[in-house]
């Protein structure tokens, strides 16, 4: 299962994020069901981002990753940082 989020960071604020979501992504890979995950930053709009993260099940992101106590320190290190609020969404792949 593949979460993409569309990021929008404030602008002037990028190379923070970039430095807060390197202590961040120590959070995510450490927990049950993760795969793996990519932060990729727009050409167009430099200060937008797409973080798309591979894990096992749906629920491992919705339930075991978002109520853990683990996800309130990753609020605190990234979510100050976006405006608008983030677009998270789920897919499942259909050819290899």
């Amino acid at each position: 299962m593949l979460e993409a989020a569309t990021l929008d960071v404030k602008p002037s604020e990028e190379e923070a994020f970039e430095n807060a979501f390197t202590q961040a992504q120590q959070i995510i890979s450490g927990m049950v069901g993760y795969i793996s995950h990519e932060l990729h930053r727009c050409l167009e709009k430099p200060s937008r981002y797409l973080l798309l993260v591979r894990w096992e099940r749906l629920e491992d992101h919705t339930m075991g990753f978002r109520e853990s106590p683990e996800y309130q320190r990753w609020r605190e290190l990234l979510h100050h940082f976006y405006e608008p609020f983030p677009t998270v969404e789920h897919y499942s792949g259909i050819f290899p």
